[in-house]
């Protein structure tokens, strides 16, 4: 199958044209063909050495993000160029245009198991009318993260919003009592406190780990079989 072909199926789930602007999805690496399909949310060494030749690489984070001036053999992420060049491999990475379009729908109703809510680009809202505590209890259930960071600033929760991945830049977008979203710096939980703006960090790597179970599912809608491959967290806890 050709590249360019499978691009035009993956530019109807989730329209390139939507991503941000400051983001660099779309075909990053190409050999025009390809005999199949891995899905997986980052590309990393092991990944890529396990991988048969002529494997089209489809990923959330892109690889090539900011502008590479020079190439090396032994540096991330022009080290993984080279490899994908020498098996012949492609690679399509689908960002931002994936989370406002597919990843936070299905993270949402899904993962989390809400299935009534506002969607609004990036954010999804919902009505919770129940406890912080019950709400963080679900949360951290749901993602199973060892230890839940939060800001608590009201013991119950009306309405909330949902991001994956980092958003804590929508912040002032959108009226809720609390904000489910990755990356959450300390600045942001302090200013969240101050302003009665409950947070819960849903991390990074937990909140989009779903990315491939999520794509394979639309993929098979257009009868298109991919394998998935499971990147490692680059935290681990001590």
């Amino acid at each position: 199958m050709k590249t360019a072909e499978i691009y035009t199926i993956l530019d109807e789930i989730a329209p390139f044209s939507d991503a941000e602007s400051w983001d660099n999805c779309g075909i990053l690496v190409d050999n025009k063909d390809f005999e199949s399909i891995t899905l997986t949310l980052d590309l990393d060494e092991k990944i890529l050495e396990s991988s048969e030749n002529n494997t089209l690489f489809i990923t959330h984070h892109p690889l090539i993000f900011k502008g590479l001036k020079a190439l090396s053999s032994t540096k991330f992420p022009s080290s993984l160029v080279f490899e994908l060049a020498k098996k012949n491999c492609s690679l399509i990475a689908m960002h931002t245009n994936y989370d406002k379009h597919a990843l936070n729908d299905f993270v949402l109703s899904e993962v989390i198991g809400i299935k009534e809510y506002e969607k609004n680009g990036f954010i999804c809202e919902f009505i919770w009318n129940s406890s912080f505590d019950e709400l963080a209890k679900k949360v951290k259930n749901a993602f199973e993260i060892k230890h839940l960071r939060v800001v608590k600033s009201s013991e119950n929760v009306e309405k909330v919003a949902f991001c994956t991945g980092s958003g804590a830049d929508l912040i002032g977008s959108f009226e809720a009592d609390c904000f489910l979203t990755g990356d959450l710096k300390y600045h942001t939980a302090f200013e969240a406190r101050h302003d009665k703006l409950s947070l819960i960090d849903i991390e990074h790597y937990a909140s989009e780990k779903y990315f491939a179970q999520s794509l394979e599912k639309a993929l098979k809608k257009y009868g298109i079989s991919a394998k998935i491959a499971n990147s490692l967290n680059p935290f681990s806890y001590m």
